[in-house]
């Protein structure tokens, strides 16, 4: 007998079948977006914000420090000769800089965090005791600079990316800058005279219509992606995993940040997955490329505070990330996204029209910093002119508001003028004509020198950006950089993760530093720090670790629930002694 239905129960069913329906396109969406995120830890920043909360701070006894690998007494020895040597020896050249670091310190909070993450946290009290870094500088000259104590070294800092073409170079431009505004001096909201001519020439330079100035990277990649949601009327923008575009909330959605990023998909850079994302989601206004991670694509900026076993080269071939960059710009122009290139880090480093020019992709908006401000700081977006007015014509009470007290300060844009000419020079177009030969050359001669010494180094680049890759896996990598310190050359804090060269090094500046780069090998290995005892593989130390960080959070209470913590320099700190953490079942070396 056939089922009649009534109007209501029939209504029902549809009703029920719409929903069905409406959740299995969510449902869909859904593992489209999950499978379009890279499978670290760094490409789920939910997870990875709830995992660093629960990872415990511990440290190492003196024994284990130079054993935490397992080594054999007689290696152990060694290490601790080497680097009570490296300790003697720093602490003699530069007295008075560390002196002076260490009295100011307390008052400056940048200091205290870079001091504790400079290497693995289980090292770092040891290190913080007896190997100090100085932090302060008397003054640089061509690609050297000198701290307190006279010590010359040569700069591989870079300065964070400002030191393009040396510091002199920007010392001229700064005080030629100046005394061209003097009259003026720090006249605000008006603009002076030569900003004309700055904006005329980023026209030309990014092919975009406007220009806008602020006074950081950060400022300049927050009005871009808000003008990009202003413009397109959608919420969500899309990082790719492991970049960095500030320290702002939205584009900063992991660690680091008190508070979840609601409005930002983190995806794989490189992926199809990624590109089936943005063809089918209706909600994504923008598209943040940092050119960078060319050099180490979905990991973020590398630093010897993790360096805790090996580090293989990442890297991609300029072709490949070309492709990828001009397969992501036909689907943002397909579905209505604006692509927003931040070369706040690059730009002016890989060609005279950035990593536009140097992957041949055009994108919707530019942000530069850094280097262009001529040695101040500055922020800078470029972008046409449907995605940079801050106003509707129709409704006046719609509005994109962005202001900044300093932005456009008459020396700012002055020291800028200085440098944006000296880019059009012949000078500079020389330079950029053999760029990509000489550094290509320079990191070719250096890696084949370690291979023919057996070195376990190799050094991938992105023009004159390096990363120093790590072909063994050892505890003690991050040690290179106290070598290279006492060899003088001058890093910056995350180590040896970024070496930034300024491109006024001449043929005998970097033969100087490849020379002191092989000798700081040479000790590094002749010291004992990469004889890796029972923990050869990144999959034996990763087991390893987690062993150690179990053993810590069980060593933390006892039943009576009162911490068991001892306290090194004010903190609570979890000695680890070798026999602390509990055993695992199986071997070392069969992964987590």
């Amino acid at each position: 007998m056939p089922l009649i239905l009534d109007a209501g129960s029939l209504a029902a069913l549809m009703l029920t079948g719409l929903l069905m329906v409406m959740v299995g396109l969510k449902l869909r969406a859904r593992l489209a977006l999950s499978r379009a995120k890279h499978r670290s830890l760094a490409g789920h920043s939910r997870l990875s914000r709830r995992i660093a909360a629960l990872v415990p701070r511990y440290a190492f006894d003196d024994a284990h420090f130079f054993a935490a690998d397992d080594a054999t007494a007689e290696v152990a020895d060694r290490r601790r000769a080497a680097f009570e040597g490296l300790s003697r020896v720093l602490r003699t050249t530069s007295a008075r800089t560390l002196d002076q670091t260490a009295d100011a310190a307390p008052h400056i909070s940048d200091l205290q965090f870079t001091e504790s993450y400079r290497v693995p946290f289980p090292f770092s009290p040891t290190v913080k005791a007896h190997l100090p870094a100085g932090s302060f500088l008397a003054s640089s000259t061509g690609v050297q600079v000198t701290d307190l104590d006279g010590n010359a070294c040569y700069d591989l800092t870079g300065s964070y990316g400002v030191n393009l073409l040396g510091y002199d170079f920007y010392k001229a431009c700064m005080e030629r800058g100046i005394r061209r505004v003097s009259a003026l001096g720090p006249v605000l909201g008006s603009y002076p005279q030569l900003v004309a001519d700055n904006v005329a020439r980023l026209a030309r330079i990014s092919g975009k219509d406007e220009i806008s100035f602020h006074m950081s990277g950060t400022e300049a990649v927050m009005q871009a992606v808000r003008l990009a949601r202003y413009h397109i009327r959608r919420s969500h923008l899309v990082r790719f995993c492991g970049a960095y575009h500030g320290w702002w909330g939205d584009v900063q959605p992991g660690v680091g940040n008190p508070v979840p990023a609601h409005d930002t998909y983190t995806l794989a850079e490189m992926s199809d997955a990624t590109l089936a994302v943005l063809k089918s989601r209706h909600d994504i206004a923008c598209v943040l490329v940092n050119p960078l991670q060319a050099l180490h694509p979905n990991i973020g900026a590398p630093a010897d505070t993790t360096l805790v076993h090996s580090r293989p080269d990442a890297s991609v071939d300029r072709a490949a990330y070309s492709a990828w960059l001009k397969a992501l710009r036909a689907i943002c122009s397909e579905r209505g996204i604006v692509l927003i290139f931040d070369e706040v880090f690059v730009g002016f480093r890989l060609a005279p029209g950035g990593a536009q020019e140097y992957f041949g992709v055009a994108a919707d908006i530019v942000t530069y910093g850094k280097t262009v401000g001529g040695g101040f700081p500055v922020g800078v977006v470029c972008g046409h002119h449907r995605f940079m007015k801050r106003f509707r014509e129709d409704r006046p009470a719609d509005i994109c508001f962005a202001r900044g007290t300093f932005n456009s300060h008459p020396y700012v844009m002055a020291a800028m003028n200085e440098f944006l000419l000296h880019l059009d020079g012949p000078e500079m177009q020389a330079l950029y004509r053999d760029l990509d030969a000489t550094w290509a050359g320079r990191t070719a001669s250096l890696n084949e020198r370690l291979r023919e010494r057996g070195l376990p180094l190799q050094v991938a680049h992105l023009s004159s950006i390096w990363t120093v890759c790590h072909t063994r896996s050892s505890r003690y990598n991050w040690m290179l950089q106290y070598y290279l310190k006492a060899q003088g050359l001058a890093l910056s804090w995350v180590g040896t993760g970024r070496l930034v060269f300024s491109l006024n090094f001449s043929d005998a500046d970097f033969e100087a530093v490849a020379e002191r780069f092989l000798a700081a090998a040479e000790a590094m290995r002749r010291d004992g720090w990469w004889e890796t005892g029972a923990l050869g593989t990144d999959r034996a130390i990763k087991r390893r670790i987690l062993r150690e960080m179990l053993g810590a959070a069980m060593a933390r209470r006892r039943p009576g629930g009162r911490s068991l913590v001892p306290t090194i320099a004010d903190e609570p700190v979890t000695t680890v002694t070798p026999s602390a953490a509990p055993a695992l079942s199986g071997a070392e070396g069969r992964g987590l």
